[in-house]
């Protein structure tokens, strides 16, 4: 069947929406935690050491991940996807019903591990389904639908808080559309790329094997590039609320106020960020979004200015929500069709998420000297320094076939 056939056409724009809505859940969940830290902190009668570590033991999650993500180059793409979707809609819900911050840690991992098992697999899928002039644009929809997920927690946050259940209410209404999506996955097929493998060479293959491949330098550079975005990413926009509640005495309405505006003003270019980065490359547009994640993590944490919190915010909110569809175009088109799973763990989930971990246990530490503000500021150095990579290290992939682009 042709790209351009119509049914073809109607069968991606099903599949665009159904991933949409699978990854509109890594933003919800993120941003739940950020905007619930306060509450889960009172609640259970936690010290910021304690909420760094909190936070940290919960981002393990995306490095055990590695497990689960790289079963996709053997059981295949769908599968996996069910698990994922089944397994956080569980231990979403279960997380609500936390006796106290252990059990609700480790709920939260295990979610976190499921959560990103989901969305690594989107990404894949939207990498191998569509077409070289559309590849973009259709991942950064997908992780546009984060920034949705997180733009719509930061708005019903504030009032489920006045819930019966309080903060725990929110786990229990986002488990609901998950539940929905269950059903729907029916109609989703497999990639026709993970098809074409054969069925003889889809066995598990060897924890370390992408080492004994000419790849391993490029998912080393990848790994590098992934954990200093996220030294900055995973802070910026977790601890702002904790700065603005607790350092500059913002009321948690105001807090959530200018997350709301912040989201819903940077939604029209988050999701048309794809398009650009087909149209004009993806390495000139990530000069723009990882600069802009720099300035606004700056911004935020440096500043009483109102305006300046709602413009650095903005930036933030952008940034960090942009950044991904980057560096998932590159980690999924630089890698054949029978590492692209096993890359990306590699590089992501194992090697990448070493910053996602560290990032807040060591701000957490540093805050109980110096404060929230400068102690994330100074993360903001890493996604200058992995822009600077990209340039050095990456080629150019806009408008090339995974074919193409996955050549060394």
């Amino acid at each position: 069947m042709s790209q351009n056939d119509p049914e073809a056409r109607a069968y991606r724009r099903k599949l665009l929406i159904f991933l949409g809505v699978a990854t509109f859940f890594e933003g919800f969940d993120q941003m739940a935690l950020a905007q619930l830290l306060p509450s889960v902190q009172r609640d259970f009668e936690l010290s910021e050491w304690h909420i760094g570590v909190l936070v940290a033991f919960v981002n393990v999650g995306t490095v055990i991940a590695y497990l689960l993500v790289r079963q996709a180059d053997r059981i295949g793409r769908k599968p996996l996807l069910n698990i994922t979707i089944l397994g956080y809609a569980i231990t979403s819900f279960l997380s609500g019903l936390a006796p106290n911050a252990i059990v609700f840690a480790v709920l939260q991992l295990l979610s976190r591990i499921f959560l990103i098992g989901e969305w690594v697999v989107s990404t894949v899928y939207a990498a191998e389904e569509f077409p070289a002039n559309e590849r973009g644009f259709a991942i950064g929809l997908i992780n546009a639908f984060s920034s949705l997920g997180a733009v719509l927690c930061a708005g019903v946050v504030p009032l489920l808080l006045h819930a019966p259940w309080g903060w725990r209410s929110v786990y229990f209404v986002g488990t609901v559309p998950l539940l929905v999506l269950a059903v729907a996955r029916r109609g989703i097929r497999e990639t026709s790329r993970f098809e074409a493998i054969p069925a003889s060479e889809r066995k598990p293959s060897a924890l370390f094997r992408i080492f004994e491949t000419p790849y391993k330098t490029r998912m080393l550079q990848l790994a590098l590039i992934w954990g200093l975005t996220y030294l900055c990413t995973q802070t910026a926009i977790t601890f702002f609320k904790s700065r603005a509640v607790d350092e500059l005495h913002r009321s948690e309405g105001e807090v959530g106020t200018i997350i709301s505006v912040a989201a819903v003003i940077s939604m029209p270019l988050v999701f048309w960020v794809g398009r650009l980065f087909d149209r004009y490359g993806r390495k000139p547009v990530s000069t723009f979004v990882f600069l802009a994640t720099a300035i606004g993590c700056v911004g935020a944490y440096t500043t009483n200015e109102t305006w300046i919190l709602y413009v650095s915010a903005v930036l933030a909110v952008f940034g960090c929500a942009a950044i991904l569809p980057a560096l998932n175009a590159f980690n999924t088109e630089l890698f054949p069709t029978d590492l692209r799973s096993d890359a990306f763990a590699w590089s992501n989930n194992l090697l990448g998420r070493i910053g996602y971990v560290l990032s807040p246990l060591a701000v957490g530490a540093a805050a109980q000297e110096y404060g929230w503000g400068p102690s994330v500021a100074v993360t903001a150095i890493g996604p200058v320094l992995a822009l600077g990579l990209i340039w050095r290290w990456l080629p150019e992939t806009t408008g090339k076939e995974l074919e193409e682009t996955s050549k060394l």
